[in-house]
């Protein structure tokens, strides 16, 4: 019998690991939070994460727990660790993906490029901080934000005065300076716990409306020196924090080719959806590797470029299935991957992958099979 893996969240992520399970043998079981998610496939359990009788029973029919997302409380990560589960990324990582204000501190900490920032508790502080940063900052929910979500772009001290009055002085929001970009980056770096590192090369991420929409894979333009400053920003967060499994670093570019950090996953990553297809090892199967402490994959690209293009909503008048055979036989050089989800404007419900010599026909193919699946 082979080592068996237990995901807590039933989305999309978890979905994309059970493929990859399968082909290495691993018993993959997940803990889903309603019925019909998308991994409804592997879901053999399904409850409340946040429960900790729940999530502790679920963990002791598996070797190692990890995760489809970073909500799962830190009580709950803790207990599991004082019953003897293997936890990975544990707690003590996990606590910088899921709450921004210690993020930025150990960042800095680290001595590592970041936006400037500060806690904000009241109004006043956030007019300072305005002050300081040319009038304009972003203002984001330490904790549960995601897409866009718990993110605004402010200009005045009262734009924030609804979140401000539902948290108490100990519960700060954070204030980011408005980083001046002129494109966002992603860096996706694999660690197991023995230390073994495996580095993919940075890529290009388009957001739309707060959600990743294109992801362009190696990021044009990145030969020289940006490679491999991306590549040891990785590298220093995924050893610094103590990461397990698959770490996402999202990044700026700007005009004078800095880079900064802007937020972290520790998970398999949208931006990472393209080596599926695209790379030697893909962060799925990458992310069962490293959490079991297996050797880890190349993650070299396949080809010269790939393109991820984000499936947004999807159609409304048929499913994503009705429209399948349309695309396949309109563009049978990509990968098509839905995620099982009823369509909903902007939600994720799946994505297209193509890859190959040439940059322009790469993305023209993988654009032009998503669009059959659009509203």
């Amino acid at each position: 019998m082979g080592q068996r893996v237990g995901i807590i969240g039933g989305g999309q992520l978890a979905r994309m690991m059970i493929a990859p399970a399968v082909e290495l043998g691993i018993d993959v079981r997940v803990l889903a939070e309603v019925p019909d998610m998308a991994a409804s496939l592997a879901a053999t359990a399904i409850g409340d994460y946040r429960d900790v009788d729940t999530v502790l029973a679920f963990a002791r029919d598996v070797d190692v727990v990890t995760f489809d997302h970073e909500h799962v409380p830190q009580e709950v990560l803790r207990a599991l660790v004082g019953a003897g589960a293997a936890v990975h990324p544990g707690p003590d990582a996990l606590r910088f993906a899921q709450d921004k204000l210690q993020m930025r501190a150990q960042l800095d900490a680290l001595g590592l490029p970041q936006p400037e920032w500060a806690p904000i508790s009241s109004a006043a502080d956030l007019q300072a901080f305005l002050d300081a940063h040319g009038g304009r900052a972003v203002v984001k929910t330490p904790r549960g934000g995601y897409d866009g979500k718990g993110v605004r772009v402010v200009t005045a001290a009262g734009d924030v005065d609804d979140w401000l009055g539902e948290r108490a002085a100990a519960d700060p929001l954070l204030a980011e300076e408005l980083v001046d970009f002129t494109r966002e980056l992603a860096q996706q770096v694999a660690r197991r716990p023995s230390g073994e590192m495996a580095v993919y090369p940075v890529v290009e991420t388009v957001q739309r409306d707060g959600v990743c929409a294109e992801v362009i894979a190696p990021a044009p333009h990145a030969t020289g020196r940006l490679a491999p400053v991306a590549a040891g920003i990785g590298r220093a967060i995924a050893e610094g924090l103590a990461v397990t499994g698959m770490l996402a670093v999202e990044l700026f570019e700007t005009a004078d080719e800095r880079l900064l950090v802007n937020e972290l996953a520790m998970r398999p990553h949208n931006s990472g959806h393209w080596g599926q297809d695209g790379a030697m090892t893909g962060q799925f199967e990458q992310h069962l590797r490293a959490v079991l402490d297996l050797p880890l994959g190349d993650p070299a690209p396949r080809a010269p470029w790939a393109a991820m293009i984000n499936i947004l909503g999807g159609p409304v008048s048929a499913s994503l299935g009705d429209r399948l055979s349309d695309a396949l036989a309109a563009h049978p050089t990509v990968k098509v991957h839905t995620y099982g989800k009823a369509p909903r404007p902007g939600r994720k419900v799946g994505h297209v992958n193509a890859w190959g010599d040439d940059l322009d026909a790469v993305v023209y193919e993988a654009r032009a099979a998503a669009a059959f699946f659009g509203g």
